[in-house]
């Protein structure tokens, strides 16, 4: 289906000169799934293997009384093969919330348990304590669970470590035509190796699949579509709901090796009644040499459920 010999039988100017489109931050503040679109299309016969690195900010209320923040520095380890790729990401994280957000697959989410029914014992939070659960709660309103740790609401902690490995893979299944775009069958599954208790993951097993599809119009024009669907595990004492995905865009070559895109992107929220993620992505890459790549990128969040604002700014090196 797909030639190793740098493009694909029949893909055209797409197979010519995609560069990609950068992955940063993502997305719902740590980054989105636009910002891992890297290089779509088969590689060179001479380079399969790709080392990256796009650390991001974020920081927002996420729907919450108290802001948070996050660093999420991810390494990534590319294999690339004729029909697809295969990808493991190991990320460093750095937090600083009072446990209602947290990263989950890379985005920053809210996950405390939206429960407004009174205080006390009884597990309801109150709008006053910032939807935090009241489990293990005293009689004095301390020890409350916020998320999944046992912070005070709006008693933010800075806290760093490693964040959940995630093993992701592309396979294309039709190529670009006249009138047919770029098919690739995507799949994920993010590991639980953060700290859920230190506010840098959930703790669970999430897992999910999706479809990317990409089209040029014209000499320099090129629009993307993908979605997809999220398998969020629980934590102990907290039942997620399952994520439905999407974002759609548009790029343009300035030149032959500049790519400057837009995208809009919306995640379900994981805790029933919380608004949606809803952000604009804005990136720009940079193709350097048949090695080097160079990306940058700005989030600006449209819903409560995303982030204020997100950067990112990385390279990835081929060979």
């Amino acid at each position: 289906m797909m030639s190793a010999e740098g493009g694909s039988i029949g893909m055209g100017v797409w197979g010519r000169r995609v560069v990609g489109v950068v992955l940063c931050l993502f997305g719902t503040a740590a980054s989105g799934h636009a910002m891992e679109k890297t290089d779509q299309g088969p590689p060179s016969s001479d380079r399969n293997w790709q080392i990256g690195f796009t650390p991001s900010y974020s920081t927002g209320n996420f729907g919450t009384s108290s802001s948070s923040s996050f660093l999420y520095a991810p390494v990534s380890i590319r294999r690339l093969f004729k029909d697809g790729d295969l990808t493991v990401i190991v990320p460093f994280v750095t937090s600083t919330t009072d446990g209602r957000t947290t990263i989950v697959g890379g985005n920053v989410t809210r996950v405390d348990d939206n429960s407004k029914s009174g205080s006390g014992g009884s597990g309801g939070g109150t709008d006053d304590d910032g939807g935090c659960s009241g489990k293990g709660q005293s009689g004095s309103g301390k020890d409350r669970v916020c998320g999944l740790t046992t912070r005070v609401p709006g008693q933010k902690v800075t806290t760093s470590g490693l964040g959940d490995v995630i093993v992701k893979g592309r396979y294309y299944v039709a190529e670009e035509g006249d009138a047919m775009p770029l098919v690739a069958l995507t799949a994920r599954v993010k590991l639980p190796t953060a700290n859920a208790s230190q506010g840098l993951g959930t703790g669970a097993l999430d897992y999910g699949f999706g479809v990317e599809m990409s089209k040029m119009f014209g000499e320099n024009w090129i629009g993307f579509l993908d979605a997809g669907y999220n398998i969020i595990g629980d934590p102990d004492g907290i039942q997620f709901q399952n994520q439905h995905w999407y974002d759609v865009g548009a790029g343009y070559f300035v030149t032959r090796d500049l790519l400057a895109s837009v995208y809009f992107e919306e995640y379900r929220a994981i805790v029933p009644g919380f608004v949606n993620a809803r952000d604009i992505f804005v990136a720009m890459n940079y193709t350097v040499s048949p090695a080097w790549r160079l990306n940058s990128g700005v989030t600006v969040g449209v819903s409560n459920g995303a982030p204020d604002y997100a950067f990112s700014v990385g390279a990835s090196y081929r060979f």
